[in-house]
Parts: structure tokens; C-alpha cells; sequence
């Protein structure tokens, strides 16, 4: 049995309640210290990547040390099955030990679980670590795919598509989608892209969308209220343009960005994409892929979001959960995530809230040499709604299989 006593009444019964009320009071936190050690979290996590899982496994060492509290990891391809897994244990009542205590969380996954009340009350800017925060500078950490948060996750890391090329063998690289069919036409075969609902495939979609349509404003809505087949008209031209002259004739696409990126090694394709920009550094670093590799973003910019993780309403370890979730904004944890020898994710924190050890720590972190600059990379695009990844993943499926 876990620990109750104050944390317990502080947090809305947090055992015993369906709809337990947050943390309210950062003074408390203590308590909910003491009630998460001892307790297992089951971290629902994406699996697709050996550097993200040796990340996991590194914090599961250090909360076990710091906190006693176990975490495992919980391997998984694909979030929407998670979120499908604790809608399927609401509609069969367990409103109690549900069996996912966190998971990594954003876009269309986020805005599912908040519309079916499968989250946990707003904890996440009551954690003790949420004040080093930047939310002015970067406010996708506290709007989700426009979805506002609401304290719903907790912010974990930046992402920002970029392209990566290999500059010894493909030095002029296409810089928007428009050139890109001209560039796919030139050089057939050598483009591609990961196969929906692949979060970054669908995100290539999602750029080319942005790019095409008439008025990129309307993706700020929801598709209900536009007319999405005008919209997304062009993106489906462009589409069944460029098909016939992808990789393998459009027939086959790699599974996620680790496997395009072999492709990109192995000399299959010219451009590769990945959510992290500083990935190809990492992948250098690790002997992945040449040192002449590169990245650059389109000359109108690239998406941008945040990521965060969440915690389950039902979750049988919600004072663990939200321990994890405060070490994981730790300088300690961001820094370590930032570094391109280990994962190469940006940081959510702002340097001006942290103290003068804790900037230094980042400071000290190698760029990488692919990595491009932070004015580089501007600017950043908004995510549309999380409506037109849904309409697309589906209308691509539709299209794809005939």
C-alpha cells in the first residue's frame, strides 16, 4: 500500500479519486516526495531510438538513487496506442491502477486524451522544476498543437524538423517543397520520406501542407471549421507529383526516421529529416553517418513543438509520476538530453532563470558540427491543429492504397 496521510488529502486523495484535484501547493511537494518512494512508474515511451532508451535508462537510475522510485520503461512504437489503452480501461471502469503511470505526449495523442478526460489534474506548473521554465520565449510549452495545455504535461524537450543532406555528394540541396518536386523529377529515386503516421512523415506532409496551401492561417483551426478539401487540395497535387519519382517509385517507404537515415548512410537517398536538430550531430558522433553530413532548414522555416509527458487519470503511481516528471526538467536531465553525444533534444529551459553552474553546464555542451545555430533555425512554424494530422494520416492511407 502507498504512503497517504497529508500528500494524499493535499492532492485530492490522490489514491482513491477518479478525478483527482492537482498539486496546489509547491510547499507540499515534499510530501508527494515521500508518498512516491517505493512506488513503480510505468513510463509509456517511444522505442525507436538506442540513444532515447540509454536517456530513459540513465533516469531510471537516477530517480531510483535520488527517490526510490522505480521506472519502466515501457516500450512502444506508436502513442495512440497507449491513449486507445486507457480509454479501453475507462470504458471498462478501472478507474484505479491503470496500468500506464506516464507517457510521452504531444499533438494529436494530447489533444484525444484531454477531450476524454484521461489525464491527471493540472500538476505539471506546480512542479518545482516548471519555474526554470522558458514560457515566454517558448510558447509551444504551454500551447500543444494549439491545443492549449493547461497544465495537463509536463514540457520535456524541443523538436524542429530539419533535412539532412550529405554535403560531399548532394551540396545544393532543395530549400522548399515547390523545389523539391523539381529536385525528386532531376534526381528520381533519391527522396523519400518515413511512412505515415510515422510522427515525422506525417510532419513532411504537414510541412508541404503549410507551404502549399492557399492560407496556412486556416491549419491554426480546427478542419471542422474551414473548407479542409480546398485546402489540402494542393498538398494532394504536389503528392501525386512527386509519388512516381520517390524512392522505389513511391512503392515502399522506411518505417521511421532511423531507418531513412540508414538510407541516407547506405547511399539510397540523397535527404533524410529528423525531429531533433541535432541529430545528425549525434549520429556523426556515434560513427552513423559520415562527417560531411549536414542539416538545413527550408528557407521559409520548419515546424517546430514541444514534447511533454503526461500522467493517466487513472494512474497507479501519480506521486512517482510527477517526481519523474519534475526530474526530467531538472538542469541536470536537460543538459544531459541536450548534449548530441547522448541525445541531442533542446532544452524547454530558459538559461536567464538558471544559476551560474547550471548555464555553465549547458554552455559547455558541444554544438556538433552538423548542428545548425539557434538563429539558424528560425523561423519556426506553428503545428497546425491537431484535426489535419488525423484528415491527412488518413487521406494519405486512402490514397496510398489504391
Amino acid at each position: 500500500m502507498r504512503p497517504a496521510g497529508k500528500a494524499a488529502r493535499v492532492f485530492g486523495a490522490l489514491l482513491v479519486a477518479l478525478a483527482a484535484a492537482a498539486p496546489t501547493a509547491a510547499a507540499e511537494w515534499d510530501d508527494v516526495v515521500a508518498a512516491a518512494r517505493g512506488q513503480t512508474v510505468y513510463f509509456n515511451a517511444w522505442a525507436g531510438s538506442d540513444k532515447i532508451n540509454a536517456y530513459i535508462a540513465w533516469v531510471s537510475a537516477r530517480v531510483q538513487e535520488d527517490h526510490g522510485v522505480t521506472l519502466r520503461h515501457v516500450k512502444i512504437d506508436d502513442t495512440a496506442t497507449v491513449v486507445s489503452r486507457v480509454l479501453a480501461e475507462k470504458a471498462a471502469g478501472r478507474e484505479h491502477g491503470g496500468s500506464v503511470d506516464l507517457v510521452w505526449i504531444n499533438g494529436e495523442n494530447f489533444a484525444a486524451m484531454k477531450a476524454n478526460g484521461l489525464l491527471y489534474g493540472a500538476f505539471a506548473e506546480d512542479l518545482p522544476n516548471f519555474r526554470l521554465v522558458d514560457v515566454e520565449n517558448k510558447p509551444t510549452t504551454r500551447l500543444d498543437f494549439t491545443v492549449p495545455v493547461e497544465g495537463l504535461e509536463a514540457p520535456w524537450g524541443m523538436a524542429q524538423i530539419v533535412f539532412i543532406h550529405d554535403a560531399a555528394r548532394t551540396p545544393a540541396p532543395p530549400r522548399s517543397m515547390a523545389a523539391m518536386l523539381d529536385w525528386a523529377r532531376a534526381n528520381p529515386g533519391r527522396l523519400t520520406y518515413p511512412e505515415p503516421p510515422n510522427f515525422t512523415g506525417t510532419t513532411f506532409l504537414k510541412q508541404a501542407l503549410i507551404e502549399l496551401t492557399p492560407d496556412a492561417a486556416i491549419l491554426q483551426r480546427p478542419t471542422g471549421e474551414t473548407d479542409a478539401a480546398a485546402a489540402t487540395a494542393p498538398l494532394w497535387d504536389w503528392l501525386d507529383q512527386i509519388t512516381p519519382h520517390l524512392w522505389r517509385r513511391g512503392r515502399a517507404y522506411p518505417a521511421n526516421r532511423e531507418a531513412q537515415r540508414q538510407l541516407l548512410d547506405d547511399g539510397e537517398v540523397d535527404i533524410s529529416l529528423s525531429f531533433e536538430p541535432a541529430g545528425a550531430s549525434s549520429a556523426i558522433a556515434r560513427g552513423l553517418l559520415a562527417d560531411t553530413v549536414r542539416t538545413y532548414v527550408l528557407d521559409g522555416g520548419t515546424i517546430g513543438n514541444t514534447h511533454f509527458v503526461a500522467v493517466p487519470y487513472n494512474s497507479a503511481a501519480k506521486e512517482g509520476a510527477m517526481v519523474v516528471a519534475n526530474f526530467l526538467l531538472s538542469p541536470e536531465a536537460q543538459a544531459r538530453k541536450q548534449d548530441p553525444a547522448i541525445w541531442g533534444d533542446f532544452t524547454v529551459l530558459a538559461m536567464d532563470k538558471l544559476a551560474p553552474d547550471e548555464r555553465r553546464r549547458f554552455a559547455e555542451l558541444p554544438r556538433g558540427v552538423a548542428t545548425l545555430a539557434p538563429e539558424e533555425l528560425a523561423p519556426t512554424l506553428p503545428e497546425p491543429h491537431p484535426s489535419w494530422t488525423t484528415l491527412i494520416e488518413a487521406e494519405w492511407r486512402r490514397r496510398m492504397s489504391r
